[in-house]
């Protein structure tokens, strides 16, 4: 989702806020409660105190990886929460209540909680929420950079992801991620229609080649039981009429005919009857019987008539039986299974004919898609171009006021439209500097100097994220490698970007810390049974010492304490 405030300044009470921060059994944080107020807040303390502990808490809130290791000893679970104060016509305001989350008074409380068993369970406003909506809210809400963005910042993503921020290119963005969509679904469906290489084309001959060889037996599903039969008879023609005429002559034509000893019974049955006529049901059994033999006589009659030798049909039986037979084996099933196999495969021959058709209208949806992404590619690479010399400059002139003055910053953008669509445009981007009289502008990547590094990457992510539409920034300890004069440009720096929106910066320059509107001191103790850390928002007193600790060490000598007094008037 992209915010409304990229490009816009941030105050006047029209920003989201982190007001409220809880963490309980973090490491070494037992129990913090913090309150926060708008602009630049700094974080200060010893190394090692649990500064950037604050952060990582932050960090879970927004939908980082939970690790059961964070969880202090001898405690079950770990918790955070954070609550920000959002104006009423906030965007974020409309993705929560898409979700069905409901928010009174504008106020949004995140919380994250970490078993000991692994499990994690994310809440926004007591509602159960996926980890995916915390990165999607926290996204909108909160932008962190620590110290490991000097190394990321190496990276030619993250350079073209810094300079898109800059760039407020009018949707063009959107556009290219748009039609990138559409092109990566319709070849995505192309792809699974033709499958790879030219198996789909080989398929689809091989398909038509074995249904015309199948049409042209004109196979019939019971045809196989049929022939079989037909086989059966013919080829023991012979004995069915040998078999069939004995049948006949015992049954009704012989000498000793079973319908003539049948007959006879009856006539000894109609003698006695007169005697007992309980026999007149017998009687009728028999003359029944009479009636099935002369019946069956007829039948076989008839059968002897119409069975004869048929050599000829025998032959074409024959023929017909071996070629069901052979074609069964060519196509791998059984002789009984081939009618199927034939409805079997012209359907798929159908599907892939239809296939065929999609396949060549996905042609042309995707050529149109790929003309409408290099289009939309090609305004995006001219906006990058347009904004890379701007950005370029704006770094160049605030390294030089970190104490570079000999330095020059440049941003290649190179168009790549040979290379396959990409969701962010076809551009290779890359931050070139140089530092030194005379010297060749060189990638970022091989400047070798952490301190120089450190103050490149801070002057590039006060540039980048003036556009960047994220209203909470956290630094931690980016200034590192930086002091003297240059801190206090430095926090001069981030006090200016702190009239814009919230920011939060851990420190350990007095320089920078005595820049803020609030500070906060990170104290870390122990009882030589448990060590916790705890937070203490200073007065102007208790800034005084904190700021000439950080100038004077372990001994704080008035002279530091004047020096610190010096430094937060002149803030």
């Amino acid at each position: 989702m992209e915010s409304r405030y990229r490009g816009l300044p941030l105050c006047g009470g029209e920003l989201p806020v982190l007001k409220y921060l809880c963490i309980s059994n973090l490491a070494v944080i037992e129990n913090i409660e913090i309150r926060f107020s708008e602009g630049l807040t700094v974080l200060t303390g010893e190394t090692g105190a649990g500064k950037s502990i604050l952060i990582d808490a932050l960090g879970l809130i927004l939908g980082d990886r939970a690790d059961t290791s964070v969880i202090r000893t001898g405690h079950d679970r770990a918790e955070v929460s954070a609550e920000f104060e959002l104006p009423a016509d906030e965007p974020l305001l409309r993705l929560l209540d898409e979700q069905s989350i409901n928010v009174e008074n504008n106020e949004v409380l995140i919380r994250r909680v970490i078993n000991k068993d692994g499990r994690s369970r994310a809440y926004i406003n007591a509602t159960s929420a996926p980890i995916q909506l915390l990165r999607d809210t926290g996204s909108l809400l909160v932008d962190i950079h620590g110290q490991h963005e000097h190394q990321s910042l190496l990276k030619r993503d993250e350079q073209r992801e810094l300079l898109d921020s800059f760039g407020n290119y009018g949707g063009v963005l959107n556009q290219v991620s748009d039609a990138f969509e559409k092109w990566d679904k319709t070849a995505g469906e192309l792809r699974s229609l033709t499958e790879t290489g030219g198996e789909f084309a080989a398929q689809l001959a091989l398909l038509k080649y074995q249904v015309e060889e199948l049409q042209g037996l004109e196979l019939d599903e019971d045809e196989l039981d049929i022939l079989e039969g037909d086989y059966k008879r013919l080829s023991n023609v012979n004995s069915l009429l040998e078999t069939t005429q004995k049948a006949l002559d015992d049954l009704y034509d012989g000498e000793q005919t079973v319908n003539g000893r049948i007959n006879m019974i009856k006539r000894t049955i109609v003698e006695i009857e007169r005697v007992d006529p309980t026999l007149a049901g017998i009687k009728e059994l028999l003359e029944n019987a009479e009636i099935q033999i002369s019946e069956a006589g007829n039948e076989l009659r008839a059968y002897l008539n119409n069975l004869e030798q048929d050599p000829a049909r025998l032959h074409q039986v024959e023929q017909r039986l071996d070629a069901l037979h052979d074609a069964a084996r060519k196509h791998r099933v059984q002789p009984r299974q081939l009618f199927a196999h034939f409805q079997s495969i012209t359907q798929k021959l159908e599907l892939m004919e239809r296939n065929q058709a999609r396949v060549a209208a996905l042609e042309k949806e995707r050529a149109e898609a790929l003309k409408e992404y290099k289009s939309a590619a090609e305004k995006l690479a001219e906006g990058r171009r347009k904004r890379a010399g701007e950005m370029a400059k704006r770094i160049t002139v605030e390294l030089r006021a970190l104490g570079m003055p000999d330095s020059e910053f440049n941003i290649a953008v190179n168009s790549s439209p040979d290379l396959k669509p990409h969701r962010k445009g076809n551009n290779q981007v890359e931050f070139f500097v140089s530092v030194n009289p005379g010297q060749a502008l060189q990638p970022l990547r091989k400047v070798a100097s952490g301190g120089e590094l450190s103050r490149i990457s801070l002057a590039i992510q006060v540039i980048a994220n003036q556009y960047r539409g994220v209203p909470t920034m956290i630094f931690d300890e980016v200034d590192a490698g930086i002091g003297g004069g240059i801190a206090e440009i430095v926090g001069n720096l981030l006090r200016g970007l702190a009239k814009d929106r919230q920011i939060f910066c851990v420190t350990h320059l007095p320089q920078v810390a005595s820049q803020g509107d609030n500070h906060f001191q990170v104290l870390k103790t122990s009882d030589k049974k448990t060590t916790q850390t705890r937070v203490f928002e200073l007065d102007e007193k208790e800034r005084i010492e904190e700021i000439a600790r950080m100038l004077g060490g372990v001994k704080i000598s008035e002279q530091s304490r004047n020096h610190a007094k010096e430094m937060l008037q002149g803030a």
